[in-house]
């Protein structure tokens, strides 16, 4: 394919990694098959994308954005002028750029950055990685190109004409990990005849999941399973001084996972929130798993992610204001019955899609006038 001048494409997304790695795995897929395309990303002030974006290398610009709070805030009072601000910083970001195409991930930067490029006719493409859309996903909808998503029902919030089904991206990392099994066990000290149990809250971790499992951290020592508990990096000190005086040769309390794979290929089930990557990797790595959604997100889109599996057989789910008494009595349920395991585990893994990174830059390419070819999927 010959092209005159190199691609210039933005993405925004940011605010939580659910939004940032999508927009990164994006932004380095694109960069892999134009190394000399030029991609800007737009952000939130203050938020982590601000740093996490320079670390990956590229740029990235902020805006003056937030979200609205629930309750009558400062922030609130100051939220109209923030969006005119941001829109107006958002068209001239556009008119100096000149992208070829605009992507949004999600986050307080997409509504200006989107609403920009199409007032300026530039074509815009949505990710959508949860099962209930966002509302700044649904007002822009109609102005969009193209929509990704990652679950099939989608079109009760977007124009069918523009959905695309491709799936959230994840690391590459998960995707074989039957092959790491053996070293996975060892490089976590544990043994392949005994069950294992991953538990996760994302970076920052959990508190209910971390309350619920000191709650009930006897039976889960009694139980003589393997555990990995990654805390989160918050709650990391406090728990380690609370469960110091315990049998732990069996549970490996860590702050934060370096190596994911590694955790997903050691673990028989797993504990976790429903954000949207997490049950991408779930799905991908195909693990019997016990959601918790967080209550305290936008719409509550976690328990509508966490249904969207349990009502297909394919996840169990506990209510964030349930865990403490039931998650592990319930965990401990699953971890011994192999043939519901075993269920869980073919039934989440109809929803795996392993390439979707390539997916979605595939569409970028139609949009931009790429003449595609069918690629081979690596």
């Amino acid at each position: 394919m010959s092209k005159q001048q190199p691609y210039r494409i933005i993405i925004s997304g940011g605010g939580t990694g659910g939004h940032i790695f999508p927009a990164l795995a994006i932004a380095n897929e694109f960069k892999r098959r134009y190394a000399d395309s030029e991609i800007l990303f737009v952000g939130a002030e203050g938020k982590m994308e601000m740093t996490k974006v320079p670390e990956a290398g590229y740029k990235i610009i902020g805006l003056w954005i937030s979200g609205l709070q629930r309750k009558l805030t400062l922030s609130n009072l100051s939220f109209p002028f923030k969006l005119i601000a941001s829109y107006l910083k958002a068209g001239n970001i556009i008119k100096s750029f000149k992208p070829n195409v605009v992507i949004g991930t999600g986050g307080y930067a997409s509504g200006p950055i989107m609403l920009a490029a199409s007032k300026a006719r530039v074509t815009s493409v949505i990710q959508e990685q949860n099962s209930y859309a966002g509302l700044t996903n649904k007002q822009l909808a109609h102005k969009a190109a193209k929509i990704c998503v990652a679950y099939e029902g989608m079109e009760k919030y977007f124009p069918a004409s523009k959905i695309v089904f491709t799936g959230n991206p994840v690391r590459k990392d998960i995707i074989d990990l039957d092959s790491k099994r053996e070293r996975a066990l060892s490089h976590f000290a544990f043994t392949s005849s005994d069950r294992t149990l991953l538990i996760l809250g994302g970076s920052l971790g959990a508190r209910t999941i971390n309350e619920s499992i000191l709650a009930g951290i006897d039976k889960l020592i009694d139980s003589q399973i393997q555990v990995i508990w990654q805390t989160g990096k918050l709650y990391y000190e406090g728990i380690k001084a609370q469960v110091e005086n315990k049998d732990l040769r069996r549970i490996r309390v860590v702050d934060f996972l370096k190596q994911m794979d590694l955790a997903y290929a050691a673990s028989d089930v797993v504990i976790s929130r429903a954000g949207a990557l997490a049950i991408s990797e779930l799905c991908i790595a195909k693990k019997p798993c016990l959601l918790v959604p967080s209550p305290n997100v936008a719409e509550d889109h976690q328990t509508k992610n966490a249904m969207a599996l349990a009502n297909e057989g394919a996840a169990l789910m506990v209510k964030d204001s349930e865990a403490k008494e039931s998650l592990v009595s319930e965990v401990l349920k699953l971890i011994y019955d192999e043939q519901l395991s075993e269920k869980l585990s073919v039934n989440i893994g109809k929803w795996s899609k392993p390439h979707a990174t390539e997916e979605i830059v595939n569409e970028i390419e139609k949009l931009i006038g790429v003449k595609h070819e069918v690629r081979a999927i690596r």
